[in-house]
């Protein structure tokens, strides 16, 4: 759809979702044909250069302005001008391949089964772009972008959630009003996740001959007396109701000694604890140092400071807080009755037989709003296609009939948020 192509303008919502959905339905060739064309561009460790210019290219078509990338280097344009502001976060960075000999397809060609499209990132994330690309371009089209600036910002995100957002929001001054994140939900509306809290944990010890250990102190010992306290602390970790229970995961260890033939000195490890509401870094520090063999290590908070593929650095902590908005806030329930009016309620229902049909639900990881909700404490919810159990596995994969579904939900939701506002 070139951006110079007239929409009919709705007289009301059914309308609308009429002519949106015809739009989708001629336009599903070139949506699937950049979709493959951007999960065919590697993306990962960060280095989103080449995706993120095909994907400008494409919001230029579609009459995005200011269409360009951050100092990070993540890309972003705007459409619309309004007074409120309406952000479309998707990450178009992906995790790495693992061992190439688990693939049963290229994960950059891909192939398409059942309607299918397998391919790396083709789940996480770069299923949402371009439904929300499109999507924003219908809605200008059709004026259900009066009152609204609208950016889609695509960024990296598996490097360290929150920082693309965060630097965003510093550097480039965009202070959205609403977030909508296009990390995978199955079609349902999400509203919130645990966070997260990274630590490395330090024992030292002793060094001497493996042959006369009594003469040292044993650091990888030390460390695994702590491991096991830490491992005890699973039943006794905050559980919310909504969000889950908090978690804590030693996930790496390393040690140092002079040889193969010597007691090490010291020994580390990195521990993966998910947040839940109830908790603060301060009580997961405090529980941490209350262990009982607490006084044995040291116990140090993270913090990124690598260089994105611009060479441009933004500081942050590897504190990563959980959210959650009310389910009567107003972006949940426009989200809500944007999906009713598309019919997506019951051509994708309700999934999670733990809950009442038509409720939102959250996701099981981590994603940008711990940084536009949990920490700038601006509204957010989820929503796009996909599932996120294919998340970084060798099956990642994205039906198509939901890719061009979410243009829909895109397009629709800024009217309907417009009036619960």
């Amino acid at each position: 759809m070139p951006k110079t192509v007239k929409m009919p303008q709705p007289s009301s919502a059914t309308e609308a979702v009429r002519l949106i959905q015809d739009q989708a339905q001629k336009d599903r060739a070139k949506i699937i044909k950049f979709f493959r064309e951007i999960v065919a561009i590697p993306s990962m460790d960060s280095k989103i250069g080449p995706v993120g210019r095909r994907i400008a290219k494409e919001m230029k078509a579609l009459g995005f302005q200011n269409v360009g990338f951050d100092k990070m280097g993540n890309i972003y344009g705007r459409i619309g001008k309004g007074s409120k502001v309406l952000l479309y976060d998707s990450h178009i960075d992906t995790v790495g391949l693992g061992d190439p000999k688990a693939w049963k397809w290229d994960p950059f060609k891909g192939k398409v089964e059942n309607d299918i499209l397998y391919a790396r990132g083709a789940c996480d994330e770069k299923c949402s772009t371009p439904g929300m690309i499109y999507g924003l371009a219908y809605a200008q089209r059709m004026g259900l972008l009066d009152g609204w600036t609208a950016y889609y910002f695509g960024n990296m995100e598996e490097w360290c959630d929150g920082i693309a957002p965060n630097s965003l929001h510093k550097t480039e001054k965009i202070a959205p009003d609403f977030v909508v994140i296009g990390e995978p939900t199955r079609m349902q509306i999400y509203r919130g996740h645990r966070g997260r809290l990274e630590l490395e944990v330090v024992a030292k010890g002793k060094a001497c001959h493996a042959s006369m250990p009594h003469l040292g102190d044993n650091a990888i010992y030390k460390m695994s007396r702590f491991i096991q306290d830490v491992e005890a602390l699973g039943p006794r970790i905050h559980e919310d109701p909504f969000l889950g229970r908090g978690t804590a995961v030693v996930s790496i260890i390393e040690s140092k000694s002079p040889s193969i033939n010597a007691v090490p000195d010291e020994c580390t490890v990195y521990i993966d604890r998910r947040t839940t509401f109830g908790e603060t870094k301060e009580s997961v520090l405090e529980q941490f140092r209350g262990l009982p063999t607490a006084k044995d290590v040291e116990i140090k908070e993270m913090f990124y400071d690598t260089p994105s593929y611009t060479g441009f650095v933004f500081k942050v902590d590897k504190y990563f807080p959980a959210w959650c908005l009310p389910e009567e806030h107003p972006l949940v329930q426009g989200g809500l009755e944007t999906r009713r009016l598309l019919g997506l309620d019951t051509k994708y229902p309700f999934p999670f037989k733990d809950r009442t049909p038509g409720e939102s639900y959250r996701w099981d990881f981590s994603t940008n709003a711990t940084y536009w909700a949990g920490k700038a404490g601006i509204p957010s919810i989820g929503f796009g296609p996909s599932n996120e159990v294919y998340a970084h596995t060798v099956l990642d994969q994205c039906s198509l009939e939901e890719l061009v579904d979410s243009v829909g939900f895109y397009a629709l939701f800024p009217s309907l948020l417009k009036k619960k506002i």
